[in-house]
């Protein structure tokens, strides 16, 4: 285990806002899991007990206690991607890759899961290779997933299949956009909405490609905490539509593309559960 490389990760973001789940973020990065050596360096740096770092790494789904492979790729089996086939193309990423899900290939080149939902359901069957979603899949495709994924094709420039889902956000009561042009999360113009929690007031900001989800508060925020999400223009709560599928906390919601769809995000700091409805789909 690297140890200067842990206590230099430590060092720069356990401070920070979310630093906790930054830090495991950057450990799994670098060794595709959580090594039991790396959480209790974390433990003894940070001064928070080893439960408490356990806790968070099997709470949230992105975590892993055990080694995945280079690559890692996840075929939703919820409600709307089983009806469309999602069961079939499963058994053939088996047969494929000649591995059960959850477990990773003998050349540790990639790991297959599946979950209960990805939060995408107007686009499935979806399968997401090394975070980058892929829509509508079908039998035929897996093989050329596979293969694309070896080569870490998806999400760069090498190749145009596959999804990346950016959005535009307006609010449910007012309907003024959400985007702020100004400044950019993942490449694209970040969603500006206002937060207020425990007496503490401010903006928070969200990337507006779905799929790629981090909230970032003016102010910081203890993890676990609830907090309420407003419009910026009309000062209305964004509405409490459905709970997440991730912690179970409430979702709050807001229009996407001016009224083909709702974008709900979890209200609970820390948490990464989103969704995307789209009118008139399965959901």
């Amino acid at each position: 285990m690297d140890t200067k490389y842990i206590l230099n990760i430590i060092q720069n973001n356990s401070h920070k806002k979310g630093g906790l789940i930054t830090v495991l973020e950057k450990i799994q990065e670098k060794y595709t899991y959580l090594p039991e050596k790396a959480l209790r360096l974390v433990a003894k740096e940070t001064g928070q007990s080893l439960t408490d770092i356990y806790g968070v790494a099997t709470f949230y789904k992105a975590f892993s206690l055990k080694p995945r492979g280079k690559h890692y790729l996840c075929a939703c089996l919820g409600t709307a991607c089983h009806v469309r086939g999602a069961q079939t193309i499963v058994e053939e990423f088996k047969q494929q890759l000649n591995i059960m899900p959850g477990e990773t290939t003998p050349d540790n080149e990639i790991t297959f899961e599946t979950v209960n939902c990805l939060g995408a359901c107007a686009l499935g069957p979806i399968v997401v290779s090394d975070k980058y979603y892929l829509a509508k899949v079908t039998v035929r495709k897996v093989k050329e997933i596979i293969l694309n994924t070896k080569e870490g094709k998806y999400g760069s420039n090498e190749t145009s299949n596959g999804h990346v889902f950016p959005i535009e956000a307006f609010c449910p009561q007012c309907n003024h956009s959400l985007m702020d042009n100004k400044h950019h999360l993942d490449g694209y113009p970040s969603i500006l909405i206002n937060f207020s929690t425990d007496g503490k007031r401010g903006w928070a900001r969200l990337p507006s490609l779905y799929g790629y989800f981090t909230k970032i508060y003016e102010n910081e925020i203890l993890e676990d905490t609830i907090v309420s999400f407003f419009c910026p223009h009309c000062l209305s709560v964004l509405p409490d539509s459905s709970d997440c599928i991730e912690c179970g906390a409430p979702f709050a919601s807001m229009k996407i593309n001016n009224g083909d769809g709702l974008f709900k995000i979890c209200t609970r700091a820390g948490c990464k559960g989103h969704i995307l409805e789209l009118i008139g789909e399965l959901l």
